[in-house]
């Protein structure tokens, strides 16, 4: 019976190690290595995730308030926002929190968002996407457009 399991755990031992010693070839070359920082792939996907139809925004209530805080005072939007990384060794993990547009697929929306996520973040760093979870907090309503649109007129003094 020791016989049997013994080549189990040398199995199990030789597919640890072989996946210890796995080397992303598109980071780790002869002649050098490549890190890339969790901000980069965060702002990759960031952009990716709002290529998607049907989202509307990034971010939880409380970040998007202050991104247009932000953007009112004159500065850039932060693709970053609503968005965290964990990069390890060559392979990454990541979180987009999204407000959908009402009248989405919301399970159909989260997958097209994963699938271009990890599409722009393999194509574009080398990097192997572990996962991509998407978090919904809030759904716009079409009215809320419409309310939008009237304030930021009435904002700039065009109402």
């Amino acid at each position: 019976m020791s016989e049997k399991k013994t080549p189990a755990k040398q199995s199990e031992n030789s597919v640890a190690a072989s996946k210890e010693d796995e080397v992303n070839k598109n980071l780790e070359t002869q002649y050098g290595t490549t890190t890339i920082d969790d901000v980069v792939v965060s702002k990759i996907a960031g952009i990716a995730a709002r290529e998607v139809s049907g989202v509307d925004a990034l971010g939880g209530g409380g970040a998007r308030m202050i991104g247009n805080i932000r953007e009112s005072l004159g500065a850039s939007e932060d693709v970053r926002q609503g968005v965290d990384v964990e990069v390890e060794d060559s392979s990454a993990k990541i979180e987009v929190a999204i407000t959908a547009e009402y009248g989405v697929a919301i399970h159909e929306l989260a997958e097209a968002i994963r699938r271009n996520i990890m599409n722009a973040v393999e194509r574009m760093t080398g990097l192997t996407v572990e996962s991509v979870d998407v978090v919904v907090h809030d759904v716009k309503l079409p009215k809320e457009d419409s309310e939008s649109e009237e304030q930021a007129a009435l904002n700039q003094g065009r109402a």
